[in-house]
């Protein structure tokens, strides 16, 4: 719930830079990134942690049209590769993240959908994370959340 009201103070903020009825491209730009990653695949199965780097494309796109506004952040990850702390093993994410959002400027009503495809591609055999996640909620005109859920799944292969 923290997130959303993050997300709805980010929304009002864009409200006010925007001119109704207008759609517009707010980020399309690459930033350097790096992280670290447990996978618990890798290693013949004990795992390592992977430190991966490389650009990651943001795009922000937001529209108002009279009372309403809707969102798409998309993320991508464009030549992030990286190597296994514990075997020297060569690692790649591929993958997105898509963040779908709208509501009422006049009664609150508000609804999210994230996507994420988060997959680490490593060498050689058993050595790939995959992880899919889909999350949504609704909040009605009321305040009430009337669909609110969050699946997730995780293969090593």
């Amino acid at each position: 719930m923290k997130n959303i009201k993050i997300m709805m103070f980010l929304i009002a903020a864009l409200a006010i830079l925007i001119v109704p009825a207008n759609a517009a491209i707010i980020v399309n730009e690459s930033f350097p990134t790096s992280l670290s990653v447990f996978v618990p695949c890798a290693a013949g199965g004990a795992g390592e942690i992977v430190d991966l780097s490389g650009p990651l494309h943001l795009l922000v796109e937001f529209t108002i049209n009279g009372n309403n506004f809707s969102a798409v952040i998309h993320e991508q990850p464009q030549g992030i590769t990286g190597t296994g702390e514990t075997t020297g093993l060569s690692y790649q994410e591929t993958g997105f993240v898509t963040h779908a959002f709208g509501g009422s400027l006049q009664n609150g009503e508000f609804h999210h959908t994230m996507v994420d495809t988060f997959n680490i591609i490593g060498q050689g055999p058993n050595n790939n994370f995959l992880m899919h996640e889909t999350e949504h909620i609704t909040i009605n005109a009321n305040g009430t959340v009337t669909v609110n859920f969050d699946n997730v799944s995780i293969e090593c292969n």
